[in-house]
């Protein structure tokens, strides 16, 4: 049986496991699971049980079912052979390892859409508010990692890693929301590279079965 991958097609969490699938070329399925206001599959019973933290993605595998993207990308790692996206060597396996955790930890959480809504909602910021909190971790988070990246065509050498997978969806996000990147020249040459690369492509969000219906 085929890797189940629960997923949304705008979910920056899902985009990066679907693009390590595809880097691993496993055979998987995606089933969509939709968060647009007014449907809100993931706060309903039948998801529920699946994932009690009504979040995506959420993976299957078999026996073996993972929530948080970045335990499903260990877990890919751990398990399938095909292609390694964690360098074998020291320090550049942990670099990579942190370069992730500064995305999905510290970027991420602090811009997403559960945190944009309750911005919004709950404490009342209009949208210059929200847009310039987002724009400021976008910023405080990107500084960061313009400094770590290495002088090949991805984050960290020539061939793609975990950390590119996390860099792409971030990337994409940020221009989504239309942040500003002139500072960060190498980010968005790494992530213009990766988009060549049909792994990177068939991953995108406008890619996904689930894009066209929301």
């Amino acid at each position: 049986m085929p890797i189940k991958l629960y997923s949304y097609w705008r979910s920056s969490a899902a985009y990066r496991v679907r693009i390590a699938l595809n880097l691993k070329k496993l055979d998987y399925e995606i089933v969509p699971v939709s968060l647009a206001p007014g449907v809100s599959e993931h706060r309903k019973d039948a998801y529920r049980a699946i994932n009690p933290q009504m979040l995506v993605p959420f993976l299957e595998d078999g026996d073996v079912r993972i929530g948080q993207s970045m335990a499903m990308l260990e877990y890919l790692e751990e398990t399938y052979s095909t292609r390694s996206l964690l360098p074998k060597n020291e320090p550049l396996r942990s670099r990579v390892r942190a370069f992730c955790n500064m995305i999905a930890c510290d970027i991420h959480p602090l811009n997403n859409l559960r945190v944009l809504n309750y911005l919004k909602g709950k404490l009342g910021a209009d949208e210059k508010a929200g847009s310039d909190w987002y724009a400021h971790w976008i910023h405080e988070g990107f500084a960061a990692a313009e400094a770590l990246v290495s002088d090949g065509t991805y984050v960290f050498g020539d061939e793609p890693t975990l950390a590119d997978c996390l860099l792409v969806p971030q990337m994409y996000n940020a221009r989504r929301f239309e942040v500003s990147l002139d500072k960060f020249p190498k980010l968005v040459a790494i992530t213009d590279a990766c988009n060549e690369r049909s792994a990177f492509r068939k991953a995108a969000p406008e890619q996904q079965l689930d894009a066209v219906a929301s």
